[in-house]
């Protein structure tokens, strides 16, 4: 007895897999790129960057009693004259101080002249940040040692910088007591900005004021993926209940 074949069209269709919608392969791009950006900027940050709180005036105007600033972690060798640093030396009590450099190894600086201008090996300096102009405090001359750093604060008439402390090693500290260099406040919100680069010094030569970090980018690439996940998964939610009610309203 001959077997007869079942013709074609009569046969269930075979099983197959279905292709993803293309709106769900974006979807699954662009989260998966924001996510590296929210990822990436936040492990820069975290690993660079540590904040500090600022609990004294010395630094007015460039920074205020409460201010929160983050300050980028470096090594000693690389400060040059302007940065503000954090440091913590224990010939000026062991506590955590923000202040700015103006001298580093070698550089003989001074204040000279009735208005007590600050010079740094002879040359006048331009110091646009100070709180005040004009007579800052006693006259001083030091030459700072190899290895070390001159640091006044921007509010000369309210700090105890250097000038207080020179009868040890002419008031100057060790560059491998500097923690970190300031780059931005971040607190309150209204004074939020990074630091400008100042200027001042570098006519000088030799080591001048760093350049900024990664923070900003870094910052920038957190915020963008963030908001790249959030708007990407409420775009898609909000198309799935539009498809799911007008499944409805065909039933």
């Amino acid at each position: 007895m001959s077997s007869v074949a079942t013709p074609t069209a009569d046969r269930p269709p075979a099983p197959g897999r279905s292709r993803p919608r293309p709106a769900a392969v974006l979807q699954g791009v662009l989260i998966g790129l924001g996510l590296v950006l929210l990822v990436g900027g936040f492990v820069v940050m975290a690993l660079d960057y540590r904040p500090y709180g600022i609990p004294t005036g010395s630094m007015t105007p460039t920074l205020k009693v409460g201010d929160t600033v983050v300050a980028r972690q470096i090594d000693g060798k690389d400060v040059g004259r302007g940065d503000v640093v954090v440091f913590r030396d224990q010939a000026w009590g062991g506590e955590l101080m923000v202040k700015r450099v103006v001298a580093v190894g070698g550089d003989t600086v001074a204040t000279t002249g009735d208005d007590q201008r600050l010079t740094v090996n002879g040359k006048p300096v331009e110091e646009p940040y100070l709180e005040t102009q004009g007579p800052q405090g006693s006259a001083f001359s030091v030459d700072v040692p190899p290895g070390r750093l001159f640091l006044l604060g921007d509010n000369r008439q309210g700090s105890l910088d250097s000038r207080l402390h020179l009868e040890v090693d002419g008031g100057t500290i060790p560059a491998t007591e500097v923690e970190a260099r300031v780059e931005a406040t971040v607190l309150p919100f209204g004074r939020t900005g990074l630091f400008a680069r100042t200027t001042a010094f570098d006519a000088l030569g030799g080591p001048k004021a760093g350049e900024p970090g990664p923070l900003e980018p870094a910052f920038y690439a957190t915020v963008v993926g963030a908001a790249m996940i959030v708007v990407t998964c409420g775009v898609s939610g909000a198309a799935g209940a539009a498809r799911r009610l007008g499944r409805r309203r065909d039933a």
